[in-house]
């Protein structure tokens, strides 16, 4: 197994705190949110920004969180040509999500760009991931 050294140039350590970073921004925009009265008003009406909240909208929040949830693992776990794929497609696939609930005040528009801008980095980082090229020497061992 790859031994992880910290440093910005471990793509996987990169990846990982990038993905800590996005969640980190989600859970304290939530928490931000409902402390807000007019917030809590809403929701318990069973409504938010006039669309009722179900349980398959529920269900669809807990997939959205557990996708850099998810993400801290793999970035860490997996190999490295799996690794830089699946981070390529959650890297995609996330902002889309995230654009679906547009923000609705001026803390909202802050952590969705910096959501997008880890987002950006994190494609980024994982086109950029290339193999490292085994040596003989290395093969041998």
């Amino acid at each position: 197994m790859e031994q992880i050294t910290l440093s910005w140039k471990n793509e996987r350590l990169k990846l990982f705190a990038l993905w800590l970073f996005i969640l980190f921004n989600i859970i304290f925009r939530d928490i931000h949110q409902m402390s807000l009265k007019s917030h809590l008003e809403m929701l318990l009406t069973g409504y938010y920004n006039g669309m009722e909240v179900t349980e398959a909208i529920m269900l669809f929040g807990a997939f959205v969180v557990n996708i850099p949830i998810s993400m801290l693992l793999v970035s860490l776990f997996t190999k490295q040509g799996v690794n830089r794929k699946i981070n390529m497609i959650a890297g995609i696939i996330m902002p889309l999500i995230l654009l679906t609930s547009p923000p609705t005040d001026m803390d909202d528009y802050f952590h969705l760009t910096i959501e997008i801008l880890a987002l950006i980095s994190i494609v980024t980082t994982s086109f950029k991931w290339k193999e490292k090229v085994k040596t003989e020497l290395s093969r041998k061992l």
